[in-house]
């Protein structure tokens, strides 16, 4: 990534493509990525251009501070039905 101007970016690919990029949608480098420089780029905008990008790794910005929201999952836990066992009560808990 290359600043042009402030409001513009250059993009550059690992096969040598190159696009020009909007600061708006433009969200920073990605410093998880150790082996190779990483950055956020939203989605819609590396589908109209003919840039090389990967879509392994998502998240979600805000747009105004451009700062990464915290991501959450959510899973339905739904448990297991158990057949119900006849058991005679303890005697001493019996009134």
């Amino acid at each position: 990534m290359t600043p042009i101007s402030p409001k513009c970016w250059k993009a550059t690919g690992f096969d040598g493509s190159e696009a020009l990029i909007p600061d708006s949608q433009y969200y920073g480098q990605d410093y998880d990525v150790t082996k190779s420089e990483a950055h956020w780029i939203s989605a819609w905008i590396l589908e109209k251009k003919d840039l090389q990008y990967s879509g392994k790794k998502q998240a979600w910005f805000d747009v105004d501070t451009k700062k990464q929201l915290p991501s959450y999952t959510f899973e339905k836990h739904i448990p297991k039905q158990k057949e119900p066992k006849q058991v005679e009560p303890h005697k001493e808990l019996i009134r």
